[in-house]
């Protein structure tokens, strides 16, 4: 999620002073505050029990992470037509929606079908690695959006110097980790296929790694800034957000191999807090929202929105669940391939990489400055 708000007259007058998502407690934890209470616990977890954690990881998939992907499809192709029209969409935002929504998949689509038909095990390969590529891109350009989103809910803006400042080094970082792990040539192995990484001269690294530390260091000197404009107050449930994202989910991911399992979860968790808040608005907007439901069972949910905010929510989950585990197993089943070559995962292996990729170019039109819906639903 790439929240890009510069237009702070509408967000003023869309959110009042000292707002939360869910509350401050819940905003703290879901934005990413709970990975500075999971990850130093991780390093006291007894060998015998990591095997279970591994496990319980896998139960939070079906949980947190697939269903994170699914809502993003559920609101980007919601009215697709309409947006595909340009109703209510500029120009510019008209074409990412064509783009994003049919173009994008289409070639990779077009992509995986030619590779898997001509067996090239090196050229899928290539993809999982353009998979971290745009992982990394996602993560951090959703911390970045997840501070603007508190700084609005807060009114503690930021003004467009600052902004750069904190995109500039939200790239800086996010380069530097993609460049550790292409240092040289090698490769590894996902879903039983080779992925592949690229030659990175070290010299590079260190010059990426020198403009990190700059940036950092201007970053912490603008938040000093800031905090001593806005007389000592600062959006801190964002820059919880964006300190875990660029540097606990991405820098120092590896530093300990349960914490690469764990971090997936918190940064669906962090873009589910959002979207459950603007679709808890959505709903809010249906003419019939305050009224009960005629079923008395289903009444004590609470009124009508609410129970079609659980809809979206486990249509999520289902969703997720067909496309991460029943389709790909599906897949395997009735389409035969070079096995021997491609493995028996590779239909797991092209949903999980399509689906990435996807997600970023998906989040990259919905959640930008301009977008109609975002300003309508996001800060109410």
């Amino acid at each position: 999620m790439a929240l890009d708000l510069s237009v702070e007259t509408t967000a003023r007058k869309a959110a009042p002073p000292g707002r939360y998502l869910f509350g401050p407690v819940a905003d703290f934890l879901m934005l990413g505050g709970s990975a500075f209470l999971i990850l130093p616990a991780l390093f006291f977890v007894p060998h015998e029990y990591e095997g279970s954690l591994a496990a319980t990881m896998v139960v939070v998939a079906y949980l947190v992470n697939y269903p994170h992907f699914a809502h993003s499809y559920q609101i980007f192709y919601r009215n697709f037509g309409r947006k595909a029209r340009g109703d209510g969409y500029d120009r510019s935002l008209q074409l990412r929606y064509i783009f994003a929504g049919v173009i994008v998949p289409a070639i990779m689509a077009l992509f995986f079908a030619y590779g898997a038909a001509t067996s090239n095990t090196r050229l899928l390969g290539f993809a999982a690695n353009a998979m971290f590529f745009f992982v990394g891109w996602h993560y951090v350009k959703q911390g970045y959006g997840m501070l603007m989103v508190d700084a609005v809910l807060k009114r503690k803006f930021f003004d467009n110097r600052d902004k750069k400042v904190l995109l500039v080094n939200s790239y800086a970082v996010w380069i530097l980790a993609w460049l550790q792990t292409n240092t040289a040539v090698t490769a590894g192995q996902y879903y039983g296929l080779q992925y592949y990484t690229f030659a990175a001269p070290s010299w590079i690294a260190d010059i990426v790694l020198a403009a990190a530390v700059a940036s950092t260091a201007a970053t912490l000197l603008m938040l000093a800034s800031r905090w001593r404009k806005n007389g000592g107050g600062l959006p801190y449930n964002g820059i919880v957000a964006y300190v875990a994202s660029l540097y606990l989910w991405i820098l120092i991911a590896r530093i300990n191999p349960l914490w690469l399992l764990v971090v997936p979860a918190l940064h669906s968790l962090q873009y589910l807090a959002v979207v459950w808040r603007y679709q808890t608005n959505v709903e809010r907007d249906v003419l019939d929202a305050a009224r009960d439901p005629e079923s008395k069972i289903l009444s004590v949910l609470g009124p009508r929105y609410k129970l079609r905010v659980w809809g979206f929510i486990i249509g999520g989950a289902a969703l997720g669940y067909l496309g991460f585990w029943l389709i790909p197993f599906i897949l395997t089943a009735l389409v035969p391939y070079d096995k021997q070559v491609l493995g028996s995962s590779l239909f797991f292996f092209i949903v999980l990489v399509f689906i990435n990729v996807h997600h970023y170019f998906l989040d990259n039109v919905m959640w930008r400055r301009g977008n109609p819906e975002v300003s309508k639903y996001l800060f109410r």
